[in-house]
């Protein structure tokens, strides 16, 4: 029996909700297809901070190197500013297994009510490609006379030809095998950053030419935004740097319902390193330990695990499982203005697995 051995970091507040109720779902789709888990779970987070005085531990980095994949679950706590936390755990280990490709999917749902006027189920359907290893999240910078009337801080973007290429290559490969309305929207800002920004634009129409059968078009990041509550309907795939990525996907997943629908996978493409499966959404302390966190973004990006690993069928059933409790829409969680929680909507998703 094929066997994946996927390490679990379910990290902070809800993580700690969503991750076992994914890993649930992820266990019946194995059983019914034929496969298996071997799930090794990871104490590290923000209460491993508080023990250790960091995220995770020195040697994590070389613990997660052998899997085939990791299952993330949300990082942050007010207890501690949130770059430390971000930096001491999920960008070590995008950049160190060069996931570069940061996939976040935007779906109206049935059955989800759809913030924009006159939007239907089935109208938004686009992906976002965020370039996950470099840009603005490069760390890149320093603070001089610290605490001081003089203080100076300097923050510099690194873009990279090879890095910048290489994910506009891979957003053209997705739009050319979603086969949809082959458009690729890539969004930058050129007009005020005339280096780093202005040279992305340059490497876009430079790799647009290989790609003759997809259709192209640049955006300014607010023109963006704006487009995507004024028209959602007409993108297809959108390639975005780190930080543009980043906030592109947050209004992605409120224009479709909610975050607790939002999935995203962390891609190694090449495969020399294990990727990365997670929910967009963070740690929300505001209703952690509560039970009433909406699973299914983790279940969602649990699908996508699935599929990266090659078990389609199995990817397919978990979200068809998933559509069809939003569906239905008597198991309705919180977030998406129902009563329900997360062992109600896990239960329900469950039901349709078996």
């Amino acid at each position: 029996m094929t066997t994946y051995r996927v390490a679990v970091i379910s990290g902070d507040g809800i993580g700690n909700e969503v991750t076992p109720a994914a890993v649930q779902a992820l266990d019946a789709c194995a059983a019914a297809a034929g496969f298996r888990f071997e799930w090794t779970s990871f104490p590290w987070g923000s209460a491993w901070y508080f023990e250790h005085g960091r995220m995770m531990p020195d040697d994590a980095l070389d613990q997660l190197r052998p899997f085939d994949a990791i299952f993330f679950g949300a990082v942050g706590d007010p207890k501690i500013q949130d770059n430390v936390t971000l930096n001491g755990l999920l960008l070590p280990i995008r950049r160190t297994f060069d996931q570069y490709a940061c996939v976040r999917p935007a779906v109206l749902y049935p059955g989800v009510r759809c913030p924009l006027a006159g939007k239907q189920p089935g109208d938004i359907d686009f992906v976002v490609v965020r370039e996950n290893t470099e840009g603005e999240y490069a760390q890149v910078g320093g603070v001089l006379y610290s605490g001081g009337a003089h203080e100076v801080a300097v923050q510099s973007s690194m873009f990279t030809r090879h890095g910048t290429e290489r994910v506009i290559r891979f957003a053209f490969d997705l739009a050319r095998r979603r086969s949809r309305k082959r458009l690729l929207t890539s969004v930058t800002k050129s007009n005020a950053q005339g280096f780093s920004m202005a040279f992305w634009d340059r490497v876009f129409a430079d790799v647009a030419r290989d790609y003759p059968d997809i259709r192209t078009e640049s955006l300014l990041v607010d023109a963006a935004c704006m487009d995507l509550v004024r028209r959602p309907e007409t993108f297809d795939v959108i390639v975005a740097s780190n930080l543009f990525g980043d906030i592109l996907t947050d209004l992605s997943a409120a224009i479709t319902g909610s975050l607790g629908l939002a999935p995203s996978a962390n891609l190694n493409p090449d495969r020399t390193f294990p990727s990365m499966f997670e929910p967009v959404h963070g740690s929300a302390p505001d209703i952690a330990g509560r039970g009433v966190a909406n699973p299914m973004a983790a279940m969602l990006a649990g699908g996508m695990m699935l599929e990266f690993l090659g078990q389609l069928e199995a990817a397919r059933s978990l979200e068809d499982a998933v559509i069809g409790v939003l569906a239905e829409g008597t198991v309705v969680s919180r977030d998406l203005g129902g009563a329900a929680g997360t062992a109600e909507v896990t239960e329900a998703v469950l039901g349709r697995l078996r």
